[in-house]
């Protein structure tokens, strides 16, 4: 039996996913599934998070959880979820890039 493994190209950062507006506990899971499907097919993701209005602790649990597991790469926050990660002190932890195409050439 072969199994489908993802042949990841080093040089591309994989899909970007462009989430907008609000992300807590209520509706941090669909969030979550997409980039799940995008980590399944490529292996890696570019979180573009400059749309993200307002982003709670349920929201950066899952970044992390995601961070551990693959390449992430977040462009653009917005100052509410940088002012997150900064104040969770993962800002340096983060693979974090002040624009978009930064994030898909660094």
């Amino acid at each position: 039996m072969t199994t489908h493994q993802p042949v990841h190209d080093s040089s591309d950062p994989g899909p970007v996913l462009s989430p907008a507006g609000e992300f807590d506990m209520e509706n941090v899971t669909p969030l979550l599934a997409e980039i799940e499907t995008v980590i399944a097919v490529h292996g890696r993701v570019v979180l573009d998070a400059s749309g993200i209005t307002f982003a709670d602790s349920s929201f950066l649990r899952m970044v992390l959880a995601v961070h551990q597991r693959t390449d992430l790469r977040i462009a653009a926050p917005s100052h509410r979820v940088a002012r997150l990660f900064d104040l969770a002190g993962v800002d340096t932890y983060l693979r974090i890039y002040p624009t978009l195409d930064t994030a898909r050439t660094s």
